[in-house]
């Protein structure tokens, strides 16, 4: 019996590692058919820049940024992938290459992207592949993307350090030229804000904001924390 729990765990081991190695190598080819894209630069207007992440769920991560001083608004809807205007439904079943993304508009003045990407890193679990928590699929990966080489270099130096932090696991983010963010459905605009009581909110999005806020209690808008 014992020789056969082994035999078990040892399999299981195996598949797990094998797994791994898979979705690392998946991660690799994705990144480096990206190299060949140029990034679209959006434009500052009216003093405000745009930038754009994912981080599993859309709900969970707007509601994270709008409460980061400099922040004047944060979008839920999809980019990285390659159909158009995807919906929640299609991106849902992984085959539009979607993940679920915020648009975040924003005071250069007040805030910078470095901090943007500091407040990315530091309210996820960086080294979970497709998902985060329960939230699993590729539809839910962590993507961050950049427009110009300057936000390139500023992701790249910041996953550097991290993985020399977290070896020998690492970063699980995949980096992208930014292309095209397809607004979400109007429902899930605000969605932590208006349903404060839908169970997901309660249980996962909100314990989530709580643990950003407490890392970065010095970057939050009055009020927000409280």
């Amino acid at each position: 019996m014992k020789k056969s729990i082994l035999l078990l765990a040892s399999l299981t081991s195996l598949i797990s590692a094998t797994s791994c190695t898979a979705e690392k190598t998946d991660r690799t080819m994705q990144n480096k058919a990206q190299e060949s894209i140029t990034p679209v630069e959006v434009p500052v207007k009216g003093g405000l820049a745009r930038a754009y992440f994912a981080s599993g769920c859309f709900w969970c991560v707007e509601a994270v940024y709008e409460s980061v001083k400099g922040v004047k608004e944060s979008y839920s809807g999809y980019s990285g992938g390659h159909t158009d205007n995807p919906t929640y439904e299609e991106s849902n079943t992984g085959d539009t290459g979607h993940a679920e993304a915020v648009e975040i508009v924003y005071d250069p003045t007040v805030v910078s992207f470095a901090t943007l990407v500091d407040v990315y890193f530091g309210s996820q679990d960086v080294t979970q592949v497709n998902g985060q928590g329960n939230d699993r699929g590729s539809q839910y990966r962590s993507i961050i993307f950049y427009q110009n080489e300057e936000q390139k270099k500023i992701i790249d130096d910041k996953i550097a350090a991290l993985n020399k932090e977290l070896a020998p696991e690492e970063v699980a983010a995949e980096v992208y030229p930014f292309e095209k963010f397809w607004m979400g459905e109007d429902y899930h605009q605000n969605y932590e804000t208006n349903n404060p009581d839908n169970g997901y909110i309660q249980n996962v999005s909100i314990p989530r904001l709580k643990r950003f806020q407490e890392k970065f209690p010095n970057i939050l808008k009055d009020g927000a924390g409280h």
